[in-house]
């Protein structure tokens, strides 16, 4: 990686590994490493569950954008919600620094992987099923990343070396 984007943005499903594979990347290249949805929870000072439930998807989704509009690092490993892909506005300023990395997971390990859905803060209309979500969000992850990183079998070492490989 003698090229090394100043950012590495990683998006994908819930599950997909954002959050474990960015730390494992961020101590591999010496970068830093900011998780999203942590930052949505500080601003808002409640859980993105709380979020949803109070204020409903909607407004999750404006408070993501929000706070990723905000966001000015340099050289960190950049772990979004994912819904992020929501926002062309975030994605492009995302992009303005970064490399955007699709951490692939088909539907069937993802539900395996979040388990109990209702705590995890998920970003979707009340009468959306988890299948078209899945197919809503797979097209604005193909169509925003600059690495597609097909992650299923692996385990987040492989997936991390997966990426920096790509990169």
């Amino acid at each position: 990686m003698a090229n090394r984007p100043d950012n590495i943005v990683l998006t994908g499903m819930p599950g997909s590994g954002k959050s474990t594979v960015g730390v494992l990347l961020a101590k591999r290249l010496g970068f830093g490493f900011v998780d999203t949805d942590l930052l949505i929870q500080q601003k808002a000072g409640r859980t993105l569950q709380e979020i949803v439930d109070a204020e409903g998807y909607l407004a999750l989704r404006a408070i993501e954008e929000e706070v990723l509009l905000e966001l000015a690092v340099e050289r960190h490993i950049i772990s979004t919600g994912g819904s992020a892909v929501y926002s062309q506005q975030a994605m492009a300023h995302l992009k303005q620094d970064g490399e955007v990395v699709f951490l692939d997971i088909p539907l069937d390990e993802m539900m395996r992987r979040i388990g109990d859905h209702s705590l995890r803060g998920i970003s979707r209309g009340p009468a959306q099923s988890f299948t078209d979500l899945f197919q809503e969000r797979f097209a604005l992850y193909q169509h925003y990343c600059d690495v597609w990183v097909k992650a299923s079998g692996l385990n987040q070492d492989e997936v991390c070396e997966t990426v920096i490989a790509a990169l």
